[in-house]
């Protein structure tokens, strides 16, 4: 079938909206109407060409919402008419990762996933019979894509999809880092590095377990107002502090003294923009001890984080996590249940809508900090 997609031909330069070939679903694989996809970060890193596993060329987006409306062979858990989530993370419940439930990295399809191409090692999409790879197992910037049963969540029937296909990543990334990853307890002392998409989704996560003090650290002024709409008790804008990375360090530790603890440091500390020195001023302003900080932003390639082995011999400690930890087929509903019993917002995070035509707008809102989340309706 014909759909319509935004393509990116290379690294560096704009999608180009053109007509492209869809193969059906295989077994084992679904077809879905894709109506609402947002444009995450994650997507112009691979457009830019930083990704050292992008491919070119290929369909991007992998925030998606949409319904189903064709199933392949021996498929069970969805059927035509299901609105679902396209899952970048995959759940099969079946490899070791899955059954150890120490992790939610499925890696049933990983290998496949990461070289653009399905479980049987095609691509389903092309133009003019050239291969069209796909992009993290999801290609939602299509109007329609195949993606595997594996792959997909089934969500209520009644929940939007230009708000909810946010929860495709960066809603249920930045409240999973809280509450899957950090598990941070109620009464927590925390600071955000960077509050875009993820780090204001972090912020939500901190109100929503009940975080006592959550500090947000981003270099635009303009951030401090959204950080105070999800929750954010203070805000530091490094540009005012002065100095460098120690400076800031020092300025945050200082914040997070209280009554007889003199020692500072935050118990939480969450980084989401991908920068490295960031990276290392986020473990540095955890608390001695017990202080834990979670890396969420990904840093260029090549790039490499250091820090001074004191920092971690002295009780800190430094992770990452990826989609928040959360289990995709089994996680993702609930928290479209969250959104639509209102426990917490995404409708505000939404702040631009636009049709497939313009998506490269979208990127440029991006760039210039105008933008917490674009969504193309389709």
């Amino acid at each position: 079938m014909d759909v319509r997609a935004a393509v990116a031909f290379a690294p560096g330069k704009p999608l180009e909206v053109t007509t492209v070939k869809l193969d059906g679903p295989r077994a084992g694989e679904v077809l879905v109407e894709i109506k609402a996809t947002g444009i995450c970060h994650t997507d112009e890193f691979t457009r830019s060409g930083a990704d050292p596993e992008g491919l070119f060329p290929a369909i991007l987006g992998h925030e998606g919402a949409g319904i189903v409306v064709d199933v392949g062979a021996g498929v069970t858990s969805v059927k035509k008419g299901d609105h679902v989530i396209p899952l970048y993370t995959p759940e099969c419940r079946q490899c070791p990762s899955c059954l150890s439930r120490k992790t939610n990295l499925c890696t049933a399809i990983r290998a496949t996933q990461g070289q653009g191409v399905m479980p049987d090692g095609t691509s389903r999409f092309s133009i003019d019979g050239e291969k069209i790879h796909h992009y993290m197992g999801c290609s939602t910037f299509a109007n329609f894509t195949v993606l595997p049963e594996i792959a997909v969540a089934k969500i209520r029937e009644d929940a939007p999809f230009d708000k909810v296909c946010y929860i495709g990543c960066g809603v249920t990334t930045g409240i999973g880092a809280v509450i899957n990853s950090a598990k941070v307890e109620p009464g927590a002392k925390a600071v955000v590095f960077g509050l875009g998409g993820i780090g204001l989704n972090v912020i939500q996560g901190l109100r929503l377990v009940g975080a006592d003090m959550i500090i947000g650290v981003d270099v635009n002024p303009e951030k401090k107002a959204w950080g105070e709409r999800f929750g954010m008790t203070h805000f530091v804008n490094p540009k005012e502090i002065g100095g460098g990375m120690a400076e800031l360090v020092a300025h945050l530790v200082n914040m997070t003294k209280s009554g007889a603890d003199q020692v500072g440091g935050a118990d939480y500390t969450f980084e989401c923009v991908g920068n490295v020195h960031l990276m290392r001023a986020a473990l540095e302003s955890c608390h001695r001890g017990w202080g834990q900080s979670i890396i969420i932003g990904v840093a260029g390639s090549g790039q490499e984080i250091t820090t001074r082995p004191f920092q971690l011999v002295t009780g800190r400690g430094w992770r990452g996590t990826a989609f928040g930890g959360a289990r995709g087929r089994s996680d993702v509903p609930k928290i479209v249940d969250w959104y639509m019993e209102k426990k917490i917002e995404i409708d505000p995070m939404i702040t631009h809508t636009m049709p497939l035509a313009d998506i490269n707008e979208a990127f440029d809102l991006m760039h210039d900090g105008k933008s917490i989340r674009s969504v193309v309706v389709y």
